[in-house]
């Protein structure tokens, strides 16, 4: 990531440095996944869907610990390897929205309540600005090579109620919470590093 772009990474040090939690990230690009787990303090496991794991990609996302996933179907493999990694003090990577899309948290999915609520591990929501501001030459689908791209880590917090429920009314309430507080640090990313949104 260093090596074709030019990472800002604000915050970093949110991140709890030990013990489970969660990175809550905007989705907006191919390369805001890249970009995390290239920048991040620690080692992030994502969810990814099992149409990536083709090929060379295969092998070389297992070896640095990526989790597949079939969108298709409630995968019970994958949301036990999701909880195995944060009961192992590990660190997960979610896309709340889902899918790619104009990485504003404005259709959160009940996943991450799910993990955050069943682990009780800490949320840390983080924007991803810049990738989708410039093409590149070579490859239209990237962004400019040596670009800029702001990775902003906000402030960590608990999903939960503090009651332990696991509930449909206690998850549908933890998202409401989640996407509050994921949308306030992305108007305040904005904010910080001067990155309007784009439509």
């Amino acid at each position: 990531m260093y090596g074709l772009w030019k990472p800002r990474v604000l915050g970093a040090w949110r991140v709890p440095a030990s013990g489970p939690a969660i990175l809550a990230v905007n989705h907006a690009h191919n390369i805001d996944g890249p970009m995390l787990m290239g920048t991040a303090p620690r080692p992030v496991h994502f969810l990814i869907k099992k149409e990536a794991f083709i090929g060379p990609l295969d092998p070389f996302l297992r070896g640095i610990g990526q989790l597949k996933v079939d969108r298709e179907v409630a995968d019970r493999g994958a949301i036990s390897d999701a909880l195995g990694v944060l009961r192992d003090g590990g660190v997960l990577g979610i896309f709340p929205e889902g899918t790619r899309g104009e990485g504003d948290f404005a259709s959160l999915r009940a996943g991450l309540a799910y993990f955050a609520v069943r682990s009780g591990a800490p949320i840390v929501p983080v924007a991803v600005l810049g990738s989708t501001e410039s093409h590149g030459r070579l490859i239209p689908a990237l962004p400019a090579l040596r670009s800029r791209v702001d990775v902003v880590f906000g402030d960590a917090f608990e999903a939960g109620d503090g009651s332990g429920r696991r509930t449909r009314k206690a998850l549908d309430s933890a998202t409401v919470r989640i996407q509050e507080r994921l949308t306030a640090h992305l108007e305040n990313a904005r904010r910080l590093t001067g990155r309007q949104a784009t439509r």
